[in-house]
Order: C-alpha cells, then sequence, then structure tokens
C-alpha cells in the first residue's frame, strides 16, 4: 500500500513546545501515565485508532491508553433540556469521570493525562474545574474545542454548551487569578489550533448555518489564556487532534521528548470492536437519525480478503461473527499488508461494504456501523461513501480522487466536510477506486435495489 502523504508543519514551533513545558514527565520514568481520550460532539472512540498506534510506536503500553466512547455523543440544543439521544454538559462530564476513576483503579495510577478534541475538550475542562479532576489530571490536551463557542452572539441560542456567551462557556472562561487565566488547577494546559481553517472557529457562520453574519468568535477561538497555546498551518478541525502533526505536539508536550511519528507496523494483528447503529427519536420519527455509540446487538459482520487493485474476494470469509449484547464483532487475527472487505448486516440497515486499507497494527476501536439508505438516493443503481473520519475533505489543500474524478460530489471548498456520495446509474458491478493524499481505497459497486451499499474508509 502506498502511505498518505502528511503534513508536518512541525520545525518551526517544535523549539517553543518543548520550552513551554515545564511539567512534563521526567526523563526515565519507569511507567508511562495513562492516557485518557476523549472524541468529540457525534464522533466514536474509534477516530482515536491512529493515535494510539502512534502511542503504542513510541513504547507506550497499550493497556494505559483509553479512548472512551460516551454511548450518546451528541450535545443537546438547549444544554438545560432533555433531549432523546443527546447528553448534557454535565451528563458529559460524569461520565469522563467514571471512566478516569476506572482507569486509574485499573492501573494503579495517581493521575492521568486527558486527551480531547473539539466537545472533547468541553468535558475535560468541566472534570477539571467543576466536576473534582484537579487532583486526578497531570496534562490536558485541547485540540480544536470551541472554547470561547462556535459563535458568541448575546441573546442567541445561548443555552447551548457551545455558546460563547452562554453560561456553560462563560463560567468556564470566567478568570480563575489575578492574570485572568481561563484554565485551572495545577495542571498543564495546551490548546491546538489550526491558523485559519477549522470550521467550527471562523469569523462567518457558514459551517454553522450562518452564512455571512458574524460569529464574534475569531481563528483564535479555541485558545485559552494561561493554557500553551500552539498554531498548526493547515490542519481542519478534526485534524486538530488525529493528525500526525497534532499527535507530534501532544507527544511533545506530555513527555518533552521528540517523538517518532511514523506508525510501527505489527506482523500480526487483532482487530476488534463493536458494530454500532444509529438511533431514531420515537417521539419524533421524521426528525431523522442521531449518532450514538450503543451496541449494535444482533447485527452480523463477514470479513473478507479482497485485492487491494480491485476489491475482489480472494477465496471465502476469513472471520464471521454475529454481535451479542456487547456489540464485539471479534476478535480477527488479521494478517499484515492485506485489504479487507467488512460486511454488516443488521435489521433496518443496508448491507454495508466498507472497505479499509491494510492495518498496520492491532486495534480494539475498530468500531463500524452499517449505512441507512436517504429516500433521495434510492433511484440510483448503486451507491458508493468515500468516508474520512479523522479529518476533512479540502479541495483547496488535498489531492483527491474519486472514481477517476478530482471534484468529489457534495465537497465545497473549505475543510468542512468528511464525507462524499457517488450516485451510480450502471447496474453492472465494478471497481470503484479513491484517493485521499496518497492513501488509496478500492471497493466493489453492489445492487442498491437488493439493499446493498459501498463505503470507502480512509485510516489516515
Amino acid at each position: 500500500m502506498t502511505m498518505p502523504r502528511r503534513h508536518f508543519w512541525l520545525a518551526a514551533f517544535s523549539t517553543l513546545l518543548l520550552g513551554a513545558c515545564s511539567g512534563t514527565l521526567p526523563t526515565g520514568e519507569v511507567s508511562r501515565p495513562p492516557v485518557v481520550f476523549v472524541h468529540g460532539n457525534g464522533d466514536t472512540a474509534a477516530l482515536w485508532q491512529s493515535t494510539l498506534w502512534r502511542f503504542e510506536s513510541n513504547g507506550w503500553p497499550r493497556a494505559r491508553l483509553h479512548a472512551i466512547d460516551l454511548p450518546y455523543p451528541l450535545a443537546r440544543d438547549a444544554d438545560n433540556k432533555p433531549q432523546v439521544g443527546r447528553t448534557s454538559a454535565d451528563e458529559h462530564m460524569a461520565f469522563l469521570r467514571q471512566e478516569v476513576q476506572a482507569v486509574l483503579q485499573r492501573t494503579g495510577a495517581r493521575q492521568v493525562v486527558l486527551v480531547g478534541n473539539s466537545r472533547g475538550g468541553n468535558a475535560i475542562r468541566h472534570f477539571i474545574c467543576n466536576g473534582g479532576g484537579q487532583p486526578l489530571v497531570s496534562h490536558a490536551v485541547l485540540g480544536g474545542t470551541p472554547n470561547h463557542g462556535v459563535q458568541a452572539i448575546a441573546g442567541y441560542n445561548e443555552a447551548n454548551e457551545f455558546s460563547g456567551t452562554g453560561p456553560f462557556l462563560s463560567q468556564l472562561n470566567a478568570p480563575k487569578n489575578a492574570q485572568g487565566d481561563e484554565v485551572c488547577g495545577p495542571a498543564k494546559w495546551l490548546t491546538i489550533r489550526s491558523d485559519n481553517n477549522d470550521k467550527f472557529a471562523q469569523p462567518d457562520g457558514l459551517w454553522i448555518g450562518m452564512k455571512g453574519k458574524a460569529t464574534n468568535v475569531t481563528f483564535a477561538g479555541p485558545e485559552l489564556k494561561g493554557a500553551t497555546n500552539l498554531v498548526i498551518p493547515k490542519i481542519d478541525h478534526r485534524e486538530t487532534s488525529y493528525s500526525a502533526a497534532a499527535f507530534e505536539a501532544t507527544y511533545r508536550f506530555i513527555t518533552g521528548q521528540a517523538p517518532q511519528v511514523l506508525i510501527r507496523p505489527e506482523t500480526a494483528m487483532v482487530l476488534n470492536g463493536k458494530l454500532v447503529g444509529l438511533g431514531l427519536n420515537p417521539q419524533d420519527p421524521k426528525s431523522g437519525n442521531y449518532s450514538n455509540n450503543l451496541p449494535l446487538t444482533g447485527a452480523s459482520l463477514t470479513v473478507y480478503a479482497v485485492d487491494p487493485l480491485t476489491g475482489l474476494r480472494q477465496g471465502a470469509a476469513v472471520h464471521r461473527k454475529t454481535a451479542g449484547a456487547d456489540g464485539l464483532w471479534g476478535p480477527f487475527k488479521a494478517q499484515a499488508q492485506t485489504a479487507y472487505e467488512f460486511v454488516i448486516e443488521a435489521q433496518g440497515y443496508a448491507t454495508t461494504h466498507i472497505y479499509r486499507s491494510p492495518f498496520p497494527r492491532s486495534s480494539d476501536i475498530v468500531h463500524m456501523k452499517p449505512e441507512r439508505v436517504a429516500e433521495a438516493d434510492r433511484s440510483a443503481a448503486a451507491l458508493v461513501s468515500f468516508v474520512r473520519p479523522r479529518g476533512y475533505f479540502d479541495p483547496q489543500r488535498d489531492t483527491m480522487r474519486l472514481d477517476g474524478k478530482t471534484s468529489l460530489p457534495g465537497v465545497p471548498p473549505g475543510a468542512g466536510v468528511a464525507s462524499s456520495k457517488l450516485r451510480l446509474d450502471d447496474k453492472t458491478q465494478r471497481s470503484v477506486a479513491a484517493e485521499f493524499n496518497g492513501e488509496r481505497l478500492v471497493g466493489l459497486t453492489w445492487p442498491l435495489a437488493e439493499g446493498h451499499t459501498t463505503v470507502l474508509e480512509l485510516t489516515y
């Protein structure tokens, strides 16, 4: 497999970052501290997969890396009003506190490192400042967290967790000392942001449904007074946490040392994860699906080795399992340098064929969900989704291609969309190739009329 092109943009700030890490761990410490990773709004622990691989590649014990899976990861529209399938800021914080306590008990450590993306940073701040987390956290790293809101318009939607003028962020951002610091406790704080490419730190409300309206938020919205604030040019909202550049900055901040950024491959791998579904609001079925990280009990997964150049199966299934109450689809002993097709079958969903690049290392957070087909897509002969979970597609920055075309359907200028959907009228099964900055995927089309759909899922 051709390894993806990665942009590090690190040389300019490495010295600055090392100098700011006065609270880094002493060299030669007997054991690495446990690190707890907190995903963003509507997301899943699976997004930390490549980050965990990079920590492991630098000698961090796998047992000391823990990515939480918030059962209902979406924030409420109004934080003070219950909403089906969503969590309040307090519920999110309580779940994180429970996970931290479990990790401390399991490892015997006194403190953890917390690393969060976007909304995950809200929970980290809330836990440390208001939830008793101050003595339990040595370092806090916030990637792309909208610390001053995605909008800060007085009187507008202030009950929302992401309102810069609302009660939740106002109390978190209140000065903690005479210097006006916005961080609390003895923990060392790092924020990572983009220079101007984060969809949720924009002066114009384009990406939050307010095109042409001032948000009163700047590109520097994720920064916090009193923290080490780091800018990495061109990265997008998710890349503030899940990119190689963000890992390099996080590792340096925690340890004071330069890491190996490339992932060290394993010759023998064991893969596992959950099958999860999409919830439907029973009080308002027309409102659509909501994301959750709950086990999809009774769903089945079948795995095939495929030709990476064509997507064609190479023999019989190499793994098959029906998920129980825990939703787990493994363990599965994977082969190095082998591309796989994962087929999910579940009642109420399309039979979903997911094609992935070869896995470099073991992982127990290979979470997957089947697709539901939108009414507007049902007239197509075949449906192919090209998805990038750990970042966005940016036509002005990235080299990408889908089915031979450089223009991806449904992907506008800017880094704001993480998926592209290709609707095909050809009923003949064929290969479809997708490329993104050097990572190449090939899958097969499947008949939508028979309830099948294709997903090409990027790893990097």
